[in-house]
């Protein structure tokens, strides 16, 4: 699902709600969410699962090319664990 494909929903589901406004209101959940793991906090939606960012150790890896070693920097990656009953409806 993208994000315009959300936002078709939204307003599809929710008829006194214009394309403007669900759009909106996406974007501002959106931007909230981003603005919270920039901070280095966590995300916890109860029943659907949280989010998190994970540091990655700086690491010593090689061009596939010519072998040659890259230094790779620490770098931090955010990432959803999926909450026990959005696990429970996705096996179903």
């Amino acid at each position: 699902m993208t994000k315009s494909d959300l936002i078709a929903k939204l307003a599809a589901r929710y008829p006194q709600l214009i394309f403007k406004d669900a759009a909106e209101a996406v974007k501002a959940i959106l931007s909230a969410m981003s603005a919270t793991l920039v901070k280095g906090k966590r995300i916890e939606i109860r029943g659907f699962g949280s989010f998190g960012i994970n540091r990655r150790q700086p690491r010593t890896a090689r061009n596939p090319k010519t072998g040659e070693k890259v230094a790779v920097p620490e770098k931090c990656v955010p990432h959803f664990k999926a909450g026990k009953e959005l696990k429970a409806r996705a096996d179903r």
